[in-house]
């Protein structure tokens, strides 16, 4: 029988998602974990020994020279520290800029805003991939730095002075328009500034922040749209990487970067904003009746257009075409089911509109480069 594996899970920070995906390939491979020292007690454990530590070092110094002092396989979840000998699994901030620029682009809107605090790697690793994502659809986006273009010292009047400048960001940019915060904290502070000064969220400023986890806790966050960054995910291919490593494998060159499952869709998002009378009466069409059997003739008699008319008008205002937008609200049905609920994968595809499961199949296959029996065990096993 094989010797169990000893693992010290070094988090200078606590998540229990990331610890969920580590305790299940554990569980699986049945490692013993230590962790409690550090996790729960904040205390160092110096003269540990065992096999392989999974670490978040993005916190203080001392836990990093620990870490480099043990001298075993190592992952790192964060990358605040590249100049370390170790191996890197972390979120891919530059896929959830980009999901989060689809999901704004998919409602119509056209106006784009980056909201950060921190230069923080994620921060502008999530900004840039926003950005570029736009700039790829052909649209702009500002960003909207606090500390840099606003920060000037600390004392009381600070937080006063920032929610001040945010909120002369927001009456000057043109609407509606559409803001994604580097973190959930600052999704919370753009709904608040536009509260306080009765600005329409969404239909004049629609918010997308991270993580989900967070902005889906407590009754005043729970109608902000937020990303799904993943982290169990993340936490299971760290371990699957560590043991890999534990076994002799080399370690990688580059990092491991997961993509984010999803955005959450909730109040903050949840709108259709286009300037073209006929594609706004196309996109309500599909978004009632998409689950039916209907055809882009459909959409376009509920337009009042004609299939080419639409097709053309389509794809300036919403980047696609009807077809691939009815597709596209299928299949996001499709994936949250899959993700969230226990129905059987027949009842899903006809939920989505699909008409038949052998359509379904193809569809979600050519779309996502997997099955949906693996996309559910993926989804489950990151949530």
């Amino acid at each position: 029988m094989a010797r169990t594996k000893n693992v010290l899970v070094a988090l200078g920070w606590y998540d229990h998602r990331l610890l969920q995906g580590i305790a299940t390939y554990a569980t699986e491979h049945r490692w013993h974990l230590a962790a409690h020292s550090i996790i729960h007690e904040k205390v160092i454990p110096w003269g540990w020994e065992g096999d392989g530590v999974l670490a978040w070092l993005a916190a203080g110094d001392d836990l990093a020279h620990f870490v480099a002092s043990v001298k075993k396989p190592t992952v790192d979840f964060s990358m605040r520290r590249p100049h370390l000998p170790f191996a890197h699994v972390v979120q891919d901030h530059a896929k959830t800029g980009q999901l989060v620029a689809s999901h704004f682009l998919d409602r119509g809107l056209r106006h784009f805003r980056f909201y950060s605090d921190s230069e923080n790697w994620s921060q502008v690793e999530r900004g840039e991939g926003f950005a570029r994502a736009l700039t790829a659809s052909g649209e702009e986006c500002e960003w909207w730095r606090w500390r840099e273009t606003s920060g000037q010292g600390s004392g009381q009047n600070q937080w006063l002075r920032r929610r001040e400048w945010l909120l002369r960001q927001i009456q000057s940019a043109p609407k509606p328009l559409a803001v994604f915060t580097a973190n959930g904290t600052l999704a919370v502070e753009i709904q608040e500034v536009c509260a306080e000064a009765k600005i329409q969220v969404p239909s004049e400023v629609a918010i997308v922040g991270i993580d989900d986890y967070l902005l889906s806790v407590g009754a005043a966050n729970r109608s902000i749209s937020g990303v799904d960054t993943n982290l169990e995910e993340q936490g299971y291919r760290g371990a699957e990487l560590l043991d890999r490593m534990m076994r002799g494998a080399r370690q990688p060159v580059k990092p491991v970067r997961i993509p984010p499952a999803q955005v959450i869709t909730r109040k903050s998002s949840d709108i259709l904003a286009v300037n073209h009378g006929g594609v706004a009466r196309g996109l309500h069409f599909i978004a009632e009746h998409f689950a039916q059997a209907i055809s882009v003739d459909d959409v376009a008699r509920a337009a009042g257009m004609s299939r080419r008319g639409l097709h053309q008008a389509f794809s300036e205002h919403v980047g696609c075409t009807p077809g691939d937008k009815i597709r596209g609200v299928r299949l996001n049905l499709a994936k949250r089911l899959l993700a969230e609920t226990e129905d059987k994968i027949e009842s899903i595809a006809q939920q989505s509109g699909y008409p038949s499961i052998n359509t379904f199949f193809i569809a979600f296959r050519r779309a996502e480069k997997t099955t949906p029996a693996e996309f559910r065990k993926i989804a489950r096993r990151g949530r």
